[in-house]
């Protein structure tokens, strides 16, 4: 059984930076970040593998977020640069013990998910 546990997120204007962070208590293959805006589905927002560190972004994000991770710590991170309106929604860090890939269905394990709001 693994564990997530997250952090980071908040209030912020349009423009403005945040971190989250997402521990992990166990091994997995890779870790993803999905959010869930009001009245919408969750959607796949970035992954990352903990062997070789490479990763993957929706379009929409690409050059705005980075996600990161410290196999020391077993931690991953995401950082959400010139954030916008739309940004705005629950985040969820995911563990995946086999896969790397946007596939929701793909994660057996998931964090208690964070808010992140945006103000225009």
């Amino acid at each position: 059984q693994v564990q997530l546990v997250e952090s980071g997120g908040g209030l912020v204007q349009a423009g403005g930076s945040l971190s989250l962070s997402c521990a992990a208590s166990g091994s997995t293959y890779s870790m993803g970040w999905f959010r869930q805006a009001p009245g919408k589905e969750r959607e796949f927002v970035a992954a990352i593998t903990w062997n070789s560190g490479g990763t993957a972004y929706r379009d929409s994000v690409k050059g705005r977020f980075t996600i990161s991770r410290d196999n020391a710590k077993n931690t991953v991170y995401m950082q959400m640069n010139s954030l916008k309106p739309e940004d705005t929604a629950v985040y969820y860090c995911a563990a995946s013990q086999y896969s790397f890939t946007a596939r929701l269905g793909e994660y057996a394990y998931w964090g208690q998910g964070t808010q992140v709001t945006v103000s225009s």
